[in-house]
């Protein structure tokens, strides 16, 4: 079996945002932030040009991910036990446990997840990007993709698409 990958690694792949991580003990971290670095590898049957994609047309699809989550504080929206509250005036509201915060609603984006690990955050971008890349490119199938986050060097969460049952 033959296959064609193209991989995206670029200085503009990136966005800084805050976000505090919750354990299974309940206990979380304190509100910090990261300059996430996000890396891309698409598979799929080259085209009658030779190309994956062309990386013209698809970097431009993961900078406007990256920029959407540019310079906002993240919460995960299914938390259990996390609450974030709209308030009338434009103001955020979010509890977690004995901890209170309140921020402008502009600064915050609240993600469908449960959690906000580099790997969560893969995963949603990974979801994104495939939908985008199918509505944009109905021609491109995908039938792999890789998406890792990095928030700090060296530590990166990864998700996988496999099309097929391998992965």
């Amino acid at each position: 079996m033959e296959r064609w990958s193209i991989h995206l690694q670029k200085e503009a792949f990136k966005f800084s945002a805050a976000h505090f991580l919750i354990f299974p003990d309940g206990s979380a971290e304190r509100l910090h932030g990261h300059n996430y670095r996000v890396f891309v590898d698409i598979d799929a049957a080259l085209d009658r040009f030779g190309l994956v994609i062309d990386f013209k047309t698809v970097k431009p699809v993961i900078r406007e991910l990256v920029d959407e989550l540019d310079e906002h504080w993240l919460l995960p929206g299914e938390h259990p036990v996390l609450t974030v509250d709209r308030r009338d005036d434009g103001v955020v509201e979010v509890r977690y446990r004995e901890r209170y915060y309140a921020a402008p609603e502009e600064d915050v984006i609240v993600l469908p997840m449960n959690n906000l690990s580099a790997e969560n955050l893969a995963t949603w971008l990974g979801r994104e990007l495939r939908s985008r890349l199918e509505q944009r490119f109905p021609e491109l199938v995908v039938s792999r993709l890789a998406l890792a986050v990095e928030e700090t060097s060296g530590q990166r969460g990864v998700y996988h698409y496999a099309r097929d049952a391998e992965a």
